[in-house]
This record gives C-alpha cells, sequence and structure tokens, in this order.
C-alpha cells in the first residue's frame, strides 16, 4: 500500500472512530434523558397524590378526572414499551421511540430477545441507533399521517434477527455496485460504512431492500 493510500485509510478510519464515539453519545444522552423523566415522574408522585386528594376532599370530581387525564398522557410520554429481555437493546429502542414519537412518527416494534447476546453493547447500539436514525430522517419527509417505522427483532436458532422498515416519500432506489448510495451527506454514509463492517465483523448478514414507498434493512448477528 502506497503512503497516500495508508494516509487516505488512516484518515478514514479516524473519520470513522469520530463518527462513532459521537453517535454513541447521542444515544447515551437520549436514554439518560428518558430516565431523568422518569425519576422526575416518580419524584412528583406524592404531589400528584395530594393534589387528588385535595380534590376529592372537596368533591370535584371533575378536576379529578381531569387531572388524571393529564397525569396518563404525561406518563405516556416516558413509558417503556419495549421490554425485550435486553437492558441495552430496551433502552436504545425506547428512547428511540420516543423521539419518533415527538416527531410525529408512529412505531410498530415487536422485539423479543430471550438468550444473553454476545454481540457487545456497544456495537448494538451503533448498529440499531443508525437503523433508527436513517428510518426516522427517511419518514419526516412523509405527511405526518403517513409516517410509520416497523420494527421486528427476535433469535432465530443462534441468530439475532433485526427487521427495520420504514415508509418513504420517494420511488424505489437503483443501486451502483450493489449498494445504495446515499445522498444525506457526510455523517449519514459514514453511519452505513460502520454498520456494514460491524456486521462483516461479527460474520453476519445485511440487507437492503427499496421498493416505491418503502425501504428494508435486514440483518442477521450470530449470537455463539
Amino acid at each position: 500500500m502506497g503512503l497516500f493510500s495508508k494516509l487516505f485509510s488512516k484518515k478514514i478510519e479516524k473519520q470513522l472512530s469520530s463518527y462513532q464515539q459521537e453517535l454513541i453519545e447521542t444515544h447515551y444522552r437520549e436514554v439518560d434523558n428518558m430516565y431523568r423523566q422518569i425519576r422526575g415522574w416518580r419524584h412528583d408522585y406524592r404531589n400528584h397524590i395530594q393534589t387528588m386528594k385535595a380534590y376529592a376532599a372537596s368533591g370535584d370530581w371533575d378536576a379529578i378526572c381531569h387531572y388524571l387525564d393529564l397525569l396518563d398522557e404525561d406518563l405516556t410520554t416516558v413509558d417503556t414499551v419495549i421490554k425485550t429481555g435486553n437492558a441495552m437493546t430496551d433502552a436504545i429502542l425506547n428512547s428511540k421511540i420516543s423521539l419518533a414519537k415527538s416527531k410525529g412518527i408512529t412505531v410498530h416494534a415487536d422485539a423479543h430477545i430471550p438468550v444473553k447476546l454476545t454481540s457487545s453493547e456497544i456495537d448494538l447500539c451503533c448498529i440499531l441507533g443508525n437503523l433508527f436514525d436513517n428510518a426516522i430522517e427517511a419518514s419526516l419527509a412523509l405527511p405526518e399521517e403517513k409516517r410509520l417505522i416497523r420494527i421486528y427483532m427476535d433469535m432465530k436458532n443462534t441468530q439475532l434477527y433485526i427487521s427495520f422498515t420504514n415508509f418513504t416519500a420517494g420511488k424505489k432506489l437503483t443501486k451502483t455496485d450493489g449498494i445504495f448510495k446515499t445522498t444525506k451527506g457526510e455523517g449519514h454514509g459514514f453511519g452505513l460504512v460502520r454498520m456494514d463492517a460491524i456486521v462483516e465483523r461479527l460474520d453476519g448478514y445485511i440487507n437492503r431492500a427499496s421498493e416505491d414507498g418503502a425501504f428494508t434493512t435486514e440483518i442477521l448477528l450470530p449470537q455463539l
């Protein structure tokens, strides 16, 4: 390998490393924010009870019903909707689902991981984070009522199967040299490269399929 090739390779490696670190920090901030909301709600629990007791003492049942509706709405925003059996996966998926909902995107998720994974939490964070970020970005080009992300995760024998499908505003994409070319900027491209590199290193499988109005990514990761 020539000097230029070595320098170029090191530059790309440094950029990918920087992008991975930024991605991980972003995901952990999202997770931390979600759990801060949960802790805050628990902290306020006594105050909520006291408020409703005061309404009950005065016989103001309409006020109690209204207050309960407000609490239900508030709790829904921090509810842990996915419980896969894997703590890190739960944290990533729930933080991203909360982010998607805040952007008016409907998420249908069916995820079950009944065994201890051998894939590292950092690798899983990068893969799931990239899949979700790409799906959210594509969804924002649609009117709110058409935004939808479908997620399916389960074990297929000794392999973790991950499937992400999102509706898109565009037509079917075409491949160049066997891959879909990104037009979403430098960071987006690094995300795809990073995902592919992780799957390859783990001897996994990744497939991307584009149709009119939808895009699907499927991944298999051995857990031996």
